[in-house]
């Protein structure tokens, strides 16, 4: 017999877990990327707007699915209409998918802390410092399993205890730090003419890729169609006003976003003599590029180490809402306790990860086209699956259940402000938005088209 189901204490507590998640790795070392090459401030302007259009409404959809039904994601859809249950199936294979390579990064991460807090920065910038250590098989594996290792100590303490108590902690920290670095490094000598390029739009510089670029970016950044807010969402409280804590969750989302771009792209801009290139994509931007900066820098030492404590924060709130979702999904499925859960998902999480850890070093050779094995999990997850996931719950709540069925359950504390917004969004908008998305993926693969 399954444990009684867990729950946020009130609603401060759900909107930062839900935040915490949404707030990971592709706000911090993917968002300034894209920024800096889709035109800084026109690509900031269109990802804000589809942020409150087009992401409102795939997050107050699934956070309302998992409140209506009080079920991770397979029983969710499967309380809703028995037909529609492998639209849960398929959401609940793409976090056992990212916990394990996501968990690798960051591993990277924790290794980045402990190179700058005992005082080797100055390697750290040498151009083969990061292939190296990566190229390398224990040290590696040993950073990530002290990582998952942490994110399943917090997940076996629970729900209040576990992931309530760490989110409330962390992130008011991870703010906090994220504005302090920003400001710092607008203060650079030369930082000012990324400032400009970041924030003044450049309207001549919008596009159609600009919009399937930001489009792209709100499922790596908002925790959309994985089963997480639907796992977070059964959680929640029939007294916390659903509409206001999604509204919550994207502000500190996008301001999370929006400061690492003011962290990131005026030290670069600074650094580099205001070259764009510069701005590496993934990891070539945060472990190879900004060690070199931070070098560059007065005080680059403590602003490096608190920017990795930063980014680690970050890491740790997303990977420990993975864990969480795939705990809920085994749990309600086998109705085992929440340590032997824990326990068998966090050694198969290992296992899982070991490959995306020795692929740059004993398991080199092992290609997919051009991807490593990471990045073949990157890709299969965050660029085909998500899409697909979050396309079919448009059409799941848009013609299956109707609109009506998830308004009902957003409208048990008040009225709906934005219902016409997310009836026209749910139905027609956001599923053309997300087959564009799709398309666009795959020609980006095929090498047709460059996202």
């Amino acid at each position: 017999m399954s444990e009684k189901r867990s729950s946020f204490t009130g609603k401060i507590g759900f909107v930062l877990a839900a935040a915490g998640s949404a707030v990971g790795l592709g706000n911090i070392w993917r968002f300034p990327y894209l920024a800096a090459k889709y035109g800084g401030g026109i690509f900031l302007l269109t990802y804000i707007i589809l942020a409150v259009t087009f992401g409102f409404a795939l997050m107050c959809a699934e956070i309302a699915i998992g409140r209506k039904t009080g079920q991770s994601a397979i029983n969710a859809f499967k309380t809703l209409n028995k037909k529609y249950s492998f639209i849960g199936w398929i959401a609940s294979i793409i976090p056992i998918i990212i916990l394990p390579y996501y968990s690798v990064i960051g591993g990277w991460v924790i290794k980045y802390i402990s190179v700058f807090i005992g005082g080797s920065m100055s390697k750290s910038a040498g151009d083969e410092y990061f292939t190296d250590f990566i190229s390398g098989t224990t040290e590696p594996i040993g950073w990530f399993l002290l990582f998952i290792g942490l994110t399943a100590l917090v997940v076996i303490l629970g729900v209040k205890n576990g992931i309530e108590k760490i989110s409330k902690f962390i992130m008011p920290m991870l703010i906090a730090m994220t504005i302090f670095i920003a400001i710092y490094s607008m203060t650079m000598d030369g930082a000012l003419a990324g400032v400009k390029f970041y924030l003044l739009p450049d309207f001549k510089k919008f596009s159609f890729v600009t919009v399937l670029a930001a489009m792209g970016q709100l499922f790596y950044s908002m925790s959309i169609a994985m089963g997480i807010m639907i796992t977070y969402g059964s959680y929640m409280k029939k007294d916390i006003n659903l509409e206001s804590s999604v509204k919550q969750i994207e502000v500190f989302d996008t301001s999370v976003a929006f400061l690492a771009g003011l962290m990131i792209i005026p030290a670069v801009f600074a650094f580099s003599g205001g070259n764009e290139e510069a701005l590496g994509k993934g990891p070539s931007l945060m472990f190879v590029t900004l060690p070199k900066v931070f070098n560059s820098m007065p005080g680059g030492s403590i602003i490096g180490a608190l920017f990795f404590i930063m980014v680690f924060f970050a890491a740790i709130t997303s990977s420990i809402s993975l864990m969480e979702t795939v705990v809920s999904i085994v749990s309600d499925k086998l109705g085992w306790k929440r340590i032997k859960t824990c326990l068998a998902v966090f050694i198969g999480s290992v296992v899982l990860g070991l490959p995306s850890s020795l692929g740059w070093g004993v398991l080199k050779d092992i290609h997919i086209g051009e991807f490593t094995i990471l990045d073949m999990f990157d890709f299969a997850s965050n660029s085909i699956l998500m899409p697909i996931v979050a396309l079919l719950t448009c059409i799941f709540v848009g013609f299956v259940i109707k609109p009506k069925s998830v308004i009902e359950e957003i409208e048990l504390t008040g009225k709906f402000k934005n219902k016409k917004l997310f009836v026209v969004m749910i139905k027609y908008i956001a599923p053309i938005c997300i087959v564009l998305i799709l398309i666009s993926s795959l020609l980006d693969a095929l090498g047709l088209m460059k996202i």
